[in-house]
């Protein structure tokens, strides 16, 4: 979440699993002033890794050495026998079911028990572990209170992930696991020419909706913002609202909006964003249309009233119980919202709108890699740590995923033949229509205070029309403007 980040965007997004635990309220997003009040998190104006030791990500050669085995073709990473390995997964809107699958085959065949903690505090019980070198081998790194992969990155506490790239995957020994996973993963992965970050989960980003509520009202999913428009003008005289969103983290907002700006505009426009070049937010056109767009929505009244103050459970409910037909989201939401879905709902997500003179065709959509997973490279066991992450990758524990959490890896084709969800169905449709044209954006993931603080709480005020579209642009490069020219912000570059 992501992104995200975004989730990033999820991303990131994914938080309370509402299904295991029955909060509607309690998660990850609860415990982030508290956190940041230690200094122990990433958060807008907050820097949790400051008071952590820096040094090399290999760890001591020695202790390197200790910890690995005699390679082979079943091995192929040398995982030493009945070394011990911890892992900590984050447990939020995904649950850590599928994980605590993937450490039990780990079990079995290398004699040991994983040392299995599932959390929604990443961030506030690893930061003293990385800063007094004993950090868990593998780590799934989300949620609102994640560690700065940045930060840990830059100070070289993250295992060099290549061997995992270069390993044979489960299934085929002729393939590597670079072949069976999408490109994109590992692209999203790196740091500079490193990939240390295995995003492991793919998630879908758009505008989701009940198939049921629209079939039954005679309605059409728009192909256009402009038919958008005139249909929240028909669900509104149905006494309906035609869209609803988290207005307490209104950066959920940003899984559309920001990819709406980028298939208008084009991906070269949306790079420029990405890289904070001057001037990318108020010299393109597609900005102007997309922001235009959520202005005109919010004078015409299509927002839910009362979205402003809700939580995302809360206007996940809201839409499950019919008092708005289209929520922005990712694909996370189908087991997030589960307690709260009705039968027959039809959960579906739908593509991108097109605008005026698009860049990119109709039927492109957002879809990110997502879930981060990092391996500690100062961790006891880091090969038992890629090792545990060759498993994830097989195509029964992504089919594992699937099935427990309604959502994507980023395992090519893994769910063929499967039998689908009605959400993740819908998600693997539109995903497949849209080919080539896929969007994927880095700006939540590589500067989260200015996106989901600074540009959160302007895109708050537009929702709720206390700020007009050629404000929220300005304020939006003159935020983006400062964080480039911050020498405290680690700064990364996206080529076109």
């Amino acid at each position: 979440m992501g992104s995200t980040s975004a989730e990033n965007t999820e991303h990131t997004e994914n938080s309370t699993n509402a299904a295991s635990t029955g909060a509607a309220g309690v998660g990850r997003r609860d415990l982030i002033k508290r956190s940041a009040a230690l200094g122990l998190i990433s958060v807008p104006t907050m820097s949790f890794l400051s008071a952590c030791a820096t040094g090399g990500g290999g760890g001591d050669d020695k202790e390197t050495d200790a910890a690995e085995g005699e390679k082979s073709a079943g091995n192929p990473l040398g995982v030493k026998k009945g070394l011990a390995l911890e892992a900590f997964i984050f447990k939020g809107g995904l649950g850590d079911q599928y994980a605590k699958d993937a450490e039990a085959d780990y079990n079995k065949t290398y004699g040991v028990t994983v040392k299995h903690t599932g959390t929604q505090q990443v961030g506030p019980k690893l930061t003293p572990r990385f800063a007094g070198g004993n950090p868990p081998d593998v780590i799934d790194n989300s949620g609102a209170d994640h560690l700065d992969m940045n930060k840990l990155s830059t100070q070289g506490q993250l295992q060099d992930l290549q061997a995992l790239l270069d390993a044979a995957s489960m299934d085929d020994p002729d393939k590597k696991i670079s072949d069976t996973i999408h490109p994109s993963t590992i692209e999203k992965g790196k740091h500079g020419g490193t990939f240390d970050v295995l995003y492991y989960a793919f998630t879908i980003y758009g505008t989701w909706y009940s198939q049921k509520a629209l079939d039954d009202n005679g309605w059409a999913y728009p192909k256009s913002l402009s038919e958008m428009v005139t249909l929240c003008g028909e669900i509104k005289k149905k006494g309906i609202a035609p869209w609803t969103y988290a207005g307490k983290y209104p950066y959920y907002v940003h899984f559309n909006l920001f990819a709406q700006i980028a298939k208008i505009g084009g991906m070269e426009g949306w790079i420029a964003i990405d890289n904070l070049e001057p001037k990318a937010w108020t010299s393109n056109a597609a900005v102007k249309e997309v922001v235009e767009h959520y202005e005109e929505l919010a004078a015409k009244g299509y927002f839910l009233e009362g979205s402003q103050g809700l939580t995302h459970i809360q206007s996940q409910t809201a839409w499950n119980k019919g008092k708005a037909v289209f929520i922005p989201n990712g694909s996370w939401v189908e087991n997030e919202a589960a307690p709260t879905t009705p039968e027959g709902f039809e959960m579906s997500v739908g593509a991108l709108f097109d605008g005026t003179g698009d860049k990119m065709p109709h039927g492109t959509l957002r879809a990110e890699p997502s879930e981060p997973y990092i391996v500690a490279g100062k961790g006891k066991n880091p090969v038992g740590g890629m090792e545990l992450l060759r498993i994830m990758l097989s195509k029964k524990h992504a089919q594992n995923f699937a099935k427990l959490v309604k959502s994507l890896t980023c395992v090519v084709d893994a769910t063929e033949g499967m039998t689908l969800s009605p959400g993740l169905a819908s998600a693997s449709k539109v995903f497949k229509e849209a080919g080539d044209n896929i969007i994927s954006l880095q700006l939540q993931e590589w500067y989260p205070s200015l996106t989901d603080e600074k540009i959160g709480g302007l895109t708050g005020q537009l929702l709720t029309g206390e700020l007009k579209a050629a404000d929220w642009i300005k304020k939006t490069q003159e935020y983006a403007d400062a964080v480039a020219k911050d020498d405290s912000v680690t700064k990364f570059k996206r080529e076109a």
